[in-house]
């Protein structure tokens, strides 16, 4: 869902309150009374939110929008144009607010929650055709038996060549238990259907592997509301997988949009035993919030690198930053976006809802990064990584009649299996993380003296 263009903005949001009641969430605050020079009667402070509506800006506001009804050269409908002021009203506040219709709001909160009715398939586009990239598991897709690779030539009988993927993503998804047919190619061959009901389909923001023995890695992909949990599965699975404590733990949050705030606090919680996480400033009440340690550290102190770019944003910044502050991991890559705003998402009627920023949020030791990002501890830039294959150089334990080791020890030939032909792993063309888990084999190494 997150490769979605249209949902980019969205998945930047960090969802306070989903839900909270608008008469609190826009609570006015209480200004001070102003000084002035000469003296002046008595009053009370001010309050902008019962100061008297601006009448002249009223009637202007009512004057354009007749003006625009009776001149513009096509009808345009009340609704329509005031829609269209409640948007600009909101656009112009900052690049982050914004008025949500009915689907958008929707977006929002599937994109939040991972969860929407769809049929559990990844998608991209090749050669002008929708493309099966994986069906996820446990979901409608997987159990029809459909494969990465598949092509998907029609959508009930409608041709897909065309379309972009978020046209037929649109297609895919509606009300949970509606049926959906399928045209698929596989590996070239004739068009077949298949049927399919879909159904409530979970996408996990969390993916966890060993990289080497003892070294693991997990990547964050958005902060939905189970990340904090998945996160603590992920940190089970890799000790499990290992069978003994790790040696390092890259943590990847690259590209990495945001999300929900409690989830970044939750994450972070999961690697340090104590102290301040993150704590917001706003204007409203509800808006000055501090986020501490629970104590649960998970981690087990694993030496920990945590890998970020100028993709990695808001929710992201917040566990980085955090991490940082207490000094728990080494943060390598390249500067962070510079998102350090809160969103409130305040529901309205018909299904409609605000994305209003109400607050800044400050890491542990007091920085705002808006506008200017978390700085790496190393910075490493992105670049192509290639192996040099000395493989089919001779050694001496390659030589006929060698002599063995002095001590005993066992022979050590040339590879038997050039590097191009082994398995893939991820380190191997990622640069950054390839760096990330040589700088935790450094440190392992000087721990261990």
């Amino acid at each position: 869902m997150l490769h979605l263009p249209r949902l980019t903005s969205l998945a930047l949001t960090i969802a306070v309150v989903i839900g909270a009641p608008l008469a609190r969430a826009a609570e006015p605050a209480r200004l001070a009374a102003t000084t002035t020079t000469a003296p002046a009667p008595a009053t009370a402070p001010v309050d902008p939110a019962k100061a008297p509506l601006p009448l002249d800006e009223l009637r202007t506001f009512a004057e354009v929008m007749d003006r625009i009804k009776a001149a513009y050269v096509e009808p345009v409908d009340d609704k329509t144009l005031l829609e269209n002021a409640i948007k600009g009203m909101l656009s112009n506040l900052d690049p982050h607010s914004a008025y949500l219709g009915p689907e958008d709001f929707q977006e929002l909160q599937e994109s939040t929650s991972g969860e929407f009715g769809g049929l559990g398939i990844e998608v991209g586009v090749e050669d002008g055709f929708i493309k099966v990239v994986s069906p996820i598991d446990d979901t409608p897709a997987s159990k029809a038996g459909i494969e990465a690779g598949d092509l998907i030539v029609k959508i009930n009988g409608q041709p897909t060549r065309g379309q972009t993927m978020t046209e037929a993503v649109d297609k895919m998804r509606g009300k949970v238990g509606e049926k959906i047919t399928l045209t698929l190619v596989r590996s070239g061959g004739t068009p077949f259907d298949v049927t399919l009901a879909r159904a409530i389909v979970q996408v996990k923001s969390v993916k966890a592997q060993m990289l080497e023995d003892g070294y693991g890695y997990i990547r964050i992909t958005q902060f939905q509301v189970k990340t904090g949990e998945e996160v603590s599965k992920a940190l089970a699975k890799l000790r499990k997988d290992n069978g003994k404590k790790l040696n390092g733990l890259v943590l990847d949050l690259r590209n990495n949009p945001g999300g929900v705030l409690q989830a970044a606090v939750e994450v972070v919680d999961h690697f340090i035993s104590s102290g301040l996480i993150v704590y917001t400033k706003g204007r409203i009440a509800n808006s000055e919030l501090r986020f501490s340690a629970t104590g649960h550290d998970e981690s087990d102190s694993v030496p920990l690198v945590v890998l970020i770019n100028g993709g990695s944003a808001s929710a992201s910044e917040i566990v980085a930053g955090a991490l940082q502050d207490h000094k728990r991991g080494v943060l390598m890559g390249t500067d962070s976006f510079g998102k350090g705003s809160v969103q409130t998402v305040l529901p309205l009627a018909n299904d409609r809802a605000l994305k209003i920023t109400t607050a800044l949020y400050y890491t542990p030791n007091g920085r705002s990064i808006q506008a200017q990002g978390i700085v790496p501890d190393v910075e490493v830039r992105q670049g192509k990584l290639t192996n040099d294959q000395d493989d089919e150089n001779f050694k001496e334990a390659d030589l006929q009649g060698h002599l063995g080791n002095g001590n005993g020890g066992a022979d050590r030939p040339s590879a038997k299996n050039p590097i191009g032909k082994a398995k893939a792993r991820p380190q191997d063309g990622d640069f950054q993380l390839s760096q990330a888990l040589s700088l935790l084999k450094g440190l392992s190494v000087t721990r261990n003296k």
